[in-house]
This record gives structure tokens, C-alpha cells and sequence, in this order.
């Protein structure tokens, strides 16, 4: 009998994809400022638990830079790459994951083993760069509070579309303390802070239903 995915989040296995967090999109998105502030914060707990960051950015001559909150908390050397292909596993992408080292006991999977995705739309981009993810083996877990679309029930659709297609539905607060384990981590104060921050955050208005 197969072991079933339990969708556990180690540091030393996983990575952070922000997708199309960009400006052009900043008066477009259903609640883009709560995107926004989930990437940034999330990007702040990679940065503190060592977790490697990717960014993308669709066609960004036309649609503009990752959003000054984003890039300005991006470590030095985070790759931000540029493309037009709807998914974020491009070539570059691609590349960039399997040059990732392998911390575990078991190498014999994907590099890392899980990948959290955010940003938009949920019903385009994110969604084609999850099952790109799946199909090369990855684990993701989709940070749907970092997660929208222009209009609300495609964001809905996109994700229940991605739950059945195996991807784990959480959200950053959930992320952030499975990926401590315990509170006596070393950095447990500073992803307490973090998630304080998302916490005074308004959630999404918007209704759930398609």
C-alpha cells in the first residue's frame, strides 16, 4: 500500500515561489494588498529560515516590476526571471531547482521536495505553474491567502481545481509555524512577528462561492 503525502514543510526541503507579484496588477487583483503583504511576509520568513526564494515576472516590459513591498525584501542573491510562458517552470526555472542542494537522507526525489507557491492569477499563472510542479514530482503547497485573481470566484475555481489535482490548499501562518515545529525554535521570535503582522491584515471580503 502507498504511504499517503501528509504534506509536511521542512526547511531543508523546501522553496519559495512568488509568481507575477507585479505592479501594473496593483489596481486589477481582487485584494491584491493582502497578496502583497502575504509575499512580503513570507518572503521576510524564508530570508530568517534560510529557504530559497524564486521570483518571477510575466512579460514585465509591459506589466512592470515585482511590487517595491516584494523586491525590497528580497535577499541579494534571489533570482527574479522574466517570462512569457503563463507557468513559472521555465528553462531558468527549471535549472535553478535542480542546482538547489539536497539536504536529505533520501536523494533520490526533486530538489527541493516542496515548493509553497503564492502570488496571481490563481486561475492562470499559478494554477499551470502547480500542475508543472506536480508533474515533475514536486510537493506543492499553495499559500492561498498570498493567492488571487482578478476576479474572485476564478481564484475559488483555480484553487479547488489545484486541490483536486493534488496540491495542499494552507496559508502563510500555517506554513510558518509547521515549518518551526516548535517554539523553542531558534527564530521562533521573529516568525511570531511575522505572523502578528498577517494578523492584523483584513482577509479576504470577498464571498468563496463559484
Amino acid at each position: 500500500m502507498a504511504s499517503r503525502a501528509l504534506g509536511r514543510l521542512r526547511p531543508s526541503t523546501t522553496a519559495l515561489f512568488v509568481c507575477d507579484v507585479q505592479e501594473k496588477f496593483r489596481p486589477l487583483i481582487a485584494g491584491f494588498p493582502i497578496v502583497i503583504d502575504t509575499a512580503r511576509r513570507m518572503v521576510q520568513a524564508a530570508n530568517v529560515l534560510d529557504i530559497p526564494v524564486m521570483v518571477t515576472e510575466q512579460y514585465p516590459k509591459a506589466l512592470g516590476s515585482t511590487v517595491s513591498e516584494v523586491a525590497n525584501v528580497l535577499p541579494p542573491a534571489c533570482p527574479v526571471v522574466a517570462k512569457t510562458l503563463f507557468s513559472m517552470c521555465t528553462p531558468d526555472v527549471d535549472a535553478w531547482l535542480k542546482s538547489k542542494p539536497d539536504v536529505r537522507q533520501d536523494c533520490t526525489g526533486p530538489r527541493p521536495a516542496q515548493v509553497m507557491l503564492l502570488g496571481i492569477e490563481a486561475h492562470v499563472c499559478v494554477f499551470q505553474t502547480s500542475l508543472d510542479l506536480l508533474e515533475r514530482g514536486y510537493e506543492v503547497h499553495l499559500l492561498a491567502d498570498g493567492i488571487s485573481s482578478s476576479r474572485p470566484h476564478h481564484r475559488v475555481a483555480g484553487l479547488q481545481r489545484l486541490a483536486q489535482a493534488g496540491s495542499f490548499v494552507s496559508n502563510s501562518e500555517m506554513a510558518m509555524f509547521q515549518l518551526m515545529g516548535d517554539s523553542k525554535h531558534p527564530h521562533f521570535k521573529e516568525i511570531s512577528a511575522l505572523v502578528k503582522e498577517g494578523q492584523l491584515v483584513e482577509a479576504f471580503q470577498f464571498t468563496s462561492a463559484l
